[in-house]
C-alpha cells in the first residue's frame, strides 16, 4: 500500500468523522425520537386490538353491541353461541395485582389472564419502568369445545376474581352454570420470579365435550425493545423451547419463521436479550405450532406465538399445573430452579443464556463463569472485574504465549540464514528447492513454524467463548465504566441520524470508543509483531501484510462497533497485556545465546518427527511433479 493510498484512507476517515459530528442529534431530537417510539408502540397495540376485536365480532352472527338489537335478541344470541357461558360474555374489565419485591403482576378479569408485568428492580435503557407486556401486547386464550359442539374462547369471556387467605394468590373463575366452573389460580411466591398457575375444572362433565382430554392454548406476545442497540437486542431475542426429555432449541431468530413440533415440550419461552417470559408445563405441551414474526422498526422487535394443547381432566380430579417465569436471563437465577431436581427432570432454563455451542459453552460454563461470578461477588466495578478476569486468563495461558514467542524468536534469529537460502535459490522455478532447504534448516536447528501457530490456535476457543459471553452477560447490563454508560451495549462517542447505505446496516450510526481503541491497538501490535517476527519469508506473501495490517482491523471495527463495549474493552486490555508480555520476553531473552543453542542443535543427529517426514515427502513429490512439467515444456 503506497503513501497516496494511506493518505486517501486518512482523508476518508476525517470526512466521515466530520460528517458524523455535524449530524449528531441534539437533546431535543433525542427526546422527540423517544416520544415517537411511544406513539409507535401505542399505534401498533391499537392495530392489534382492532384486529382481535374484529375477529371476535365475526365469531357471532349478531352484533350484541348494536343498539338496534333488542335485549331479547342479544340474550338469545348469547345463549345460542355460548350456551352456559352466555352470562360471562358481558362484563367490566377489572385488574387485580399480585406483587413481591421482584415483580408486579396484573391480572385481568377478561380472559382471566396476565395483562401486565413489571420487573421492579430494572429499567429500560432510557430509565423507564421495565414492562414485559401491557394490555393487548400479550394474549393467552384457551379454546373449549362444549358438549353441543360450540367453540368457546376464554379470552372473550369475563371471569370472577376470588381472593383467599393468601394475599399473593388469586383465582379467576369462569362460571358455567350452577356448581360448574373453570378456575385459573395464580400464586406468586414471596421472593421469586416464578408464578404458579393452576387450571382446575369443577362440574364440567356434560358441559364440555365428553371426549375432552386436552384443551387448546394460543399464546401471543409482542417483544418490546428494552435496550439501546436494536440490532443486537433483536439478534438475541426469539422463541425458545425445550423438549420434554431432550435439549433446548429455538426458531431461527432472523426473519419470520414457523415450525410444527409433534414431540412434547416442557416449556416455551419468549426471550428478549436480557429478560424472558416462560410458560412451563409439568405434563408437557403437545402438538405445538410455533411462529416468530420479525418487526422491522418501531417499539417492538418480534411477535411470537404458540398454538398447543395441554392435558385436561374433565372430571376435575387432577389439575393442569403450569408455571410462569417473568424475570431476567441471569444464568445463576435460571440455574437455581434445577437445584435438587432428579435426573431427567431438570428445566435447563439457563440454556436461554447464549454461551456458545459445543466446546465454547463448556469453556464458559465450567471455566470462565465461575471466575466471573466470584469476582462479581467481591467487586462492584464491572470494569475492574473484566480487567481482573483478563489478567487471570492471560496468566493461565502464559505458557502458551511464552512458547509462541520462543518459536518466533527462533525463526527471527535464523533469518540471516534463511536470506542466504533465498539468495542461493532465486526465482519461482527454484521455489521447491528453496522451501526444502529452509525446512531442513529449521529441522536441524530445532525450530518449527508450527510450534508458534499451535499455541495461538489453542487460545482461540477462549477468545470465541468470551465473544459469546460478554454480549449476553446480564451482569454487564447498565453497568458503567469510564465513559461507557452501559457495558452491555456500544459506547458511542459520535452518533448520527442520517441513514448511510451499507454503513448504517452493518456498521451502525455511531462510532464506539472502546472498539476504536481496540482496533488501533491491534493495528500497531500487528505491525510491530510482523516486523519482529519477520523470518525472510514475508516477501513471498505480500498480500499477508495487507490482510493483517489493514483488512483485519477494518473487519474488527465493522463487526464489533455495535457489539458490547465490555467485549471491546476485554479485547483492548488483552492486547495491551500481550504487548507488555512480548516486551518483557524480549528484554529477558538473550537472542545471541538462543542462536548459539540453535547452532549447537545442528551438530546433533537430526531427529525428524513424523510430521516433518510427511512434509518432506510431500515436498519431494511436488518437486518431482514440477520437474516433469518443466521437461514437458522444454519438449
Amino acid at each position: 500500500m503506497d503513501k497516496n493510498t494511506v493518505i486517501g484512507f486518512i482523508l476518508i476517515g476525517l470526512v466521515l468523522f466530520f460528517f458524523t459530528w455535524i449530524n449528531r442529534p441534539t437533546p431535543e431530537q433525542i427526546e422527540t425520537r423517544r416520544l415517537q417510539d411511544s406513539v409507535a408502540r401505542a399505534e401498533q397495540v391499537k392495530q392489534w386490538e382492532d384486529a382481535q376485536r374484529q375477529q371476535a365480532q365475526q365469531a357471532a352472527s349478531i352484533d350484541i353491541n348494536d343498539p338496534a338489537t333488542s335485549d331479547s335478541a342479544r340474550i338469545a344470541d348469547r345463549e345460542k353461541n355460548f350456551g352456559v357461558f352466555a352470562s360471562s360474555i358481558e362484563g367490566n374489565e377489572e385488574y387485580f395485582t399480585l406483587e413481591n419485591q421482584h415483580i408486579e403482576l396484573r391480572l385481568s378479569t377478561k380472559g382471566g389472564q396476565p395483562s401486565f408485568v413489571r420487573l421492579k428492580e430494572y429499567t429500560t435503557h432510557d430509565s423507564l419502568p421495565l414492562i414485559l407486556f401491557d394490555g393487548a401486547e400479550s394474549k393467552l386464550n384457551f379454546t373449549l369445545i362444549t358438549a353441543t359442539n360450540r367453540v368457546i374462547n376464554t379470552a372473550d369471556l369475563y371471569f370472577t376474581p376470588l381472593r383467599g387467605n393468601d394475599p399473593n394468590s388469586l383465582a379467576m373463575r369462569l362460571n358455567a352454570g350452577e356448581n360448574s366452573y373453570l378456575d385459573f389460580i395464580y400464586t406468586l411466591s414471596p421472593d421469586d420470579y416464578m408464578v404458579q398457575y393452576t387450571i382446575r375444572g369443577q362440574g364440567l362433565n356434560g358441559i364440555l365435550a365428553p371426549s375432552t382430554t386436552a384443551i387448546d392454548l394460543t399464546w401471543d406476545q409482542l417483544i418490546r425493545q428494552q435496550e439501546k442497540g436494536r440490532k443486537y437486542e433483536d439478534q438475541y431475542s426469539g422463541l425458545y423451547y425445550k423438549f420434554l426429555s431432550d435439549d433446548v432449541e429455538n426458531l431461527n431468530q432472523s426473519g419470520s419463521r414457523s415450525e410444527r413440533i409433534s414431540n412434547r415440550l416442557r416449556w416455551i419461552a419468549y426471550k428478549d436479550k436480557f429478560f424472558s417470559t416462560i410458560l412451563i408445563s409439568d405434563d408437557g405441551f403437545e402438538s405445538t405450532t410455533l411462529e416468530s414474526q420479525q418487526i422491522a422498526s418501531g417499539a417492538y422487535l418480534k411477535r411470537l406465538s404458540a398454538v398447543t394443547s395441554l392435558p385436561f381432566d374433565l372430571q376435575g380430579k387432577e389439575p393442569t399445573t403450569l408455571r410462569y417465569y417473568f424475570g431476567p436471563n441471569l444464568y445463576s437465577q435460571l440455574k437455581s430452579y434445577d437445584k435438587g431436581a432428579a435426573e431427567g427432570e431438570q428445566l435447563d432454563l439457563e440454556k436461554l443464556v447464549p454461551l456458545g455451542i459445543s466446546v465454547f459453552r463448556w469453556i464458559n460454563q465450567y471455566f470462565i463463569l465461575p471466575i466471573f461470578d466470584f469476582l462479581c461477588k467481591h467487586i462492584s466495578s464491572m470494569g475492574l472485574v473484566i480487567f481482573l478476569l483478563t489478567l487471570i486468563i492471560k496468566t493461565l495461558i502464559f505458557p502458551l504465549t511464552y512458547k509462541s514467542y520462543m518459536s518466533s524468536a527462533k525463526m527471527r534469529v535464523l533469518r540471516p540464514q534463511v536470506e542466504e537460502i533465498n539468495a542461493k535459490y532465486p526465482g519461482q522455478n527454484k521455489a521447491m528447492e528453496r522451501q526444502r532447504a529452509t525446512m531442513d534448516l529449521y529441522n536441524r536447528a530445532g525450530a518449527s513454524p508450527m510450534s508458534g501457530c499451535l499455541p495461538m490456535l489453542l487460545q482461540m476457543p477462549i477468545l470465541f467463548a468470551l465473544y459469546m459471553l460478554f454480549p449476553a452477560s446480564f451482569e454487564l447490563r447498565q453497568q458503567s465504566f469510564l465513559w461507557a454508560q452501559d457495558l452491555s451495549t456500544f459506547d458511542a462517542i459520535v452518533s448520527w441520524n442520517a441513514y448511510i447505505p451499507i454503513i448504517s446496516p452493518y456498521f451502525g450510526n455511531h462510532i464506539s470508543l472502546f472498539c476504536l481503541l481496540m482496533v488501533f491497538v491491534n493495528y500497531f501490535y500487528s505491525k510491530y509483531n510482523m516486523e519482529m517476527t519477520n523470518t525472510g519469508q514475508q516477501q513471498q506473501m505480500p498480500g499477508m501484510k495487507f490482510m493483517m495490517l489493514y483488512m483485519m482491523p477494518l473487519m474488527l471495527f465493522v463487526f464489533l462497533n455495535q457489539s458490547a463495549s465490555g467485549l471491546c474493552y476485554y479485547y483492548f486490555i488483552s492486547t495491551l497485556i500481550t504487548v507488555l508480555q512480548t516486551q518483557t520476553f524480549r528484554f529477558f531473552i538473550n537472542e545471541e545465546k538462543l542462536l548459539a543453542k540453535l547452532e549447537a542443535n545442528k551438530k546433533k543427529p537430526a531427529k525428524k518427527s513424523g510430521f516433518m517426514k510427511r512434509l518432506e515427502d510431500m515436498q519431494r513429490k511436488q518437486q518431482e511433479v514440477l520437474r516433469q512439467q518443466q521437461n514437458q515444456k522444454k519438449r
